[in-house]
């Protein structure tokens, strides 16, 4: 029986802090069978992944996947390097995009869509330390323009 719809397993909070995402893509990842027992259990961890083009391959690096809790001598390494599954076309274009600027690939989540394990990889940039400090304060501005809208509208003005 196949999962309709879409189950994530794990996601990278930190990512849209440290970087401003420019592009987002879908890609696959060629994975073994603990693997997807331990994913099944909703155990990954995105915190150090990236992704890296090799020789017209994108492989995701970092990535930590426990092993499988009853699997046996068959188990797999928790940080190996996988492939992940693209179409040609978006390669070339992540290339050209990587090696003109300095972009970086970095996975934002893991899920299941349809039975199939997927990372949706952002295309991003790194941001310097004031640009995490204004994205903080127009937040933090915006939450409260939000909130005392709330309260006008309910008629509780300060």
């Amino acid at each position: 029986m196949k999962e309709k719809g879409r189950k994530v397993i794990a996601s990278n909070r930190k990512a849209r802090h440290n970087y401003t995402i420019l592009e987002t893509f879908e890609a696959g990842v060629a994975l073994v069978g603990t693997e997807v027992k331990s994913l099944r259990e909703g155990k990954a961890s995105l915190v150090d992944a990236y992704a890296s083009i090799d020789d017209g391959e994108v492989w995701l690096r970092g990535l930590h996947i426990p092993e499988f809790s009853h699997g046996s001598w068959t188990n797999h390494a928790p940080r190996r390097t996988r492939k992940l599954l693209m179409h040609r076309r978006e390669i070339d274009k992540l290339v050209g995009k990587t090696k003109e600027s300095s972009l970086t690939l970095v996975p934002l989540s893991m899920y299941f869509n349809e039975g199939k394990v997927k990372v949706e990889l952002a295309l991003a940039k790194g941001k310097q330390d004031y640009d995490k400090r204004q994205d903080l304060a127009r937040r933090t501005a915006e939450r409260e323009v939000t909130r005392e809208l709330g309260r006008r509208v309910k008629g509780m003005s300060r």
